[in-house]
């Protein structure tokens, strides 16, 4: 019998059903945990389920009557995970159903100075009249078994780097040496630039590579503000819903539609399984916040974290291959008495039980005190720190505060000591900010969170939305999409999705969908503002297609095809209509784009031509006979005031 395990950085099969190599995985609880929590642990490795827990998952009690408690009848049962060790997967969204008449290609690069050839995927849309658009794609290789993980695209490149004895791993350390290493080039492919610009880029700290040594699975991809702006996922367990194949399948969804980098948030159940799971079937860069695992180390006690368990838990994620982590460290003790005046307080779970840990003991943030060794970490494994807004506004009365500013301050300080190290860099930011509010946030990042001497920075700023209302729950996605759109434009690198289900609930896989697809929008939206080259080729596309009535090519050019075509049909169903020249809005007689086009063939048939000019002429118009018309830069016999 043959037993596969996920726990460790990669999948472990042992011929005689053991579990090889769990004393490597489980040091950090040999060195820095007690021997409760070694037990605890032991505990769950062996599945045993407390309880309470097992009588949530029986439907019935002895007598037969429906158990009424919190995780029954009052709010759903969970669904467990039976084995965790090899989980009961569900079958995978496939590529060509979700995205009809698209397929998966490749642009094939030589990195020279190593010879590797890169395959650089694209999803090609196959148009109806015989042209196509590639467009980037996050979906990564289709028909893996989530047992196996997805195929070690990086590891000849890792191994070429470890054989050389290299001092450091970082792309940041590569970038300042003038190498332009594979995920360089990589990147550079995707987003249609020089690769020696996405090297300056990366030197200048003012773009990151979020590529973990560990991971050889993803796919590299550049965050930076002089790039096509960036979506994350979050998802992950918590302690009453959701089980590892729940999460799997999130994010199988999430890169399905379009996320750059997801986050495991994971607080329940089986957390190492769950991430590692998520960490061998992903093709995207993974971050977590490991204060998450470090608090369930000792049991859910905040008081009883230690600078010991928390460094244990970073290094053991570090090695299962985490690509960036969220870490508070800007959560300083003098900082915390500035948000007693909030509405909300502090907001950020992190950022809470950094706080909390701080007041109880009177003593500095453990991270902040830590924060070189923790750069001497990340170093060796080219993990990019995500530095944590733990004070940021959880609404818009508290937007802009002292508080939420003072961090900010500090993580420049953390951003310049990391660089230090060559360790890559991205600052966190709100949040809830209203409109007017937002260019504060950037102008402030611009100018603290880079070097005093201006050569390098600022480093890439990365934003959960932000809200731009307070009461719009269960549309909290659309609230914050407003805001993410608007600081994108002004310069924030990576947005951070927003679910329907934020403040109300962990999200589920429609969810997650229609969150990505809001910030889609924004990223796009923000992308067309700052004028990315080719940005503008896919509206221009499905606006071309629309003119002409190719409405399966409107289908297949927009975010969400299925949808697109359902909301079509539910008017129009039959075959006849994909072609007609009218949709339900407006029927044949009142479709302007039908009489925009006889107006065209008019035209056309009398010689009047099609430019603006001559077709003037031709009729023998005097535009200053029109109502409307105003003198202008454009008449010969105007002015100009």
């Amino acid at each position: 019998m043959k037993v596969r395990v996920a726990f460790l950085s990669s999948p472990v099969v042992s011929a005689n059903g053991s579990i090889k190599g769990c004393k490597r995985s489980l040091h950090w609880y040999r060195r820095g945990c007690g021997r409760n929590e070694g037990q605890r642990l032991a505990r769950s490795l062996r599945l045993v389920i407390s309880p309470d827990q097992r009588a949530a998952d029986r439907p019935e009690n002895a007598s037969g009557d429906v158990i009424k408690s919190a995780s029954s009848s009052s709010i759903g049962r969970r669904r467990r995970t039976k084995d965790p060790f090899n989980p009961e997967f569900k079958t995978a969204p496939q590529y060509e159903e979700t995205y009809p008449s698209s397929e998966k290609v490749y642009r094939e690069v030589v990195h020279e100075p190593t010879g590797e050839l890169l395959r650089v995927p694209f999803r090609r849309i196959h148009l109806s009249n015989g042209e196509h658009l590639d467009v980037y794609d996050t979906s990564g290789p289709q028909g893996c078994n989530p047992h196996d993980g997805l195929p070690k695209l990086r590891r000849s490149w890792i191994e070429r780097r470890e054989q050389r004895k290299d001092p450091c791993f970082t792309q940041l350390y590569y970038a300042r040496k003038g190498m332009i290493t594979e995920e360089m080039l990589f990147a550079a492919v995707r987003e249609g630039v020089d690769p020696e610009f996405v090297r300056q880029e990366v030197a200048a700290g003012r773009a990151i590579i979020p590529s973990n040594k560990r991971a050889p699975e993803l796919e590299p991809m550049v965050i930076g503000p002089n790039f096509s702006v960036k979506v994350n996922a979050n998802f992950g367990n918590s302690a009453v819903a959701s089980n590892i194949e729940d999460e799997v399948e999130k994010l199988q969804w999430s890169v399905l539609w379009g996320a750059d980098t997801v986050m495991d948030l994971s607080t329940g159940e089986h957390i190492p399984l769950v991430r590692n799971w998520i960490l061998r079937n992903s093709p995207v860069p993974v971050g977590t916040v490991p204060i998450y695992e470090a608090l369930d180390k000792v049991g859910g006690v905040v008081e009883d974290l230690t600078w010991e368990v928390f460094r244990d838990t970073v290094i053991e994620q570090a090695e299962a291959g985490v690509s960036y982590f969220t870490i508070h460290a800007g959560v300083r003790l003098a900082y915390i008495p500035l948000t007693a005046r909030r509405l909300t307080g502090i907001v950020s779970r992190g950022g809470s039980i950094h706080a909390k840990w701080s007041m109880a003991h009177r003593k500095e943030n453990f991270a902040y005190e830590h924060w070189d060794e923790l750069c001497a970490i990340m170093r060796q494994y080219d993990v990019a720190f995500s530095i944590g807004d733990g004070l940021r506004p959880g609404c818009i009365h508290d937007a802009n505060d002292e508080a939420q500013f003072a961090e900010l301050k500090t993580q420049g300080e953390l951003t310049r000591r990391a660089w230090a190290f060559d360790v890559q860099v991205m600052n966190e930011g709100p949040g809830h900010v209203p409109l007017h509010k937002i260019p504060e946030n950037m102008e402030k990042q611009k100018k603290w969170c880079a070097s005093e001497d201006g050569t390098m920075g600022p480093a890439p700023f990365y934003t959960l939305g932000p809200l731009v209302i307070d009461h719009a729950a269960g549309r909290d996605h659309i609230a914050s999409c407003i805001g993410a759109a608007n600081i994108a434009m002004h310069g924030t690198a990576l947005l951070c999705y927003v679910t329907p289900k934020e403040h109300l609930g962990l999200p589920n896989a429609d969810d997650v969908k229609e969150g990505l697809l809001a910030y889609r929008i924004a990223a796009h939206a923000a992308n067309l503002a700052n004028g990315l080259p080719g940005a503008q080729a896919r509206d221009d596309a499905i606006s071309k297609a629309r003119f002409e009535f190719r409405w399966r090519d409107q289908f297949n050019l927009s975010l969400a095809p299925l949808d697109a075509k359902r909301h079509h049909d539910e008017s129009l169903p039959a075959e006849a209509a994909k072609t007609a020249p009218f949709c339900s809005m407006c029927s044949y007689d009142f479709c302007s784009m039908r009489i925009t086009q006889d107006i065209r063939k008019f035209a056309a048939e009398n010689g009047y031509g099609v430019g603006p000019t001559t077709g003037m002429e031709a009729i023998h118009v005097d535009p200053h006979e029109c109502e409307s018309f105003v003198p202008g830069a454009n008449d010969p016999n105007g002015t100009v005031d």
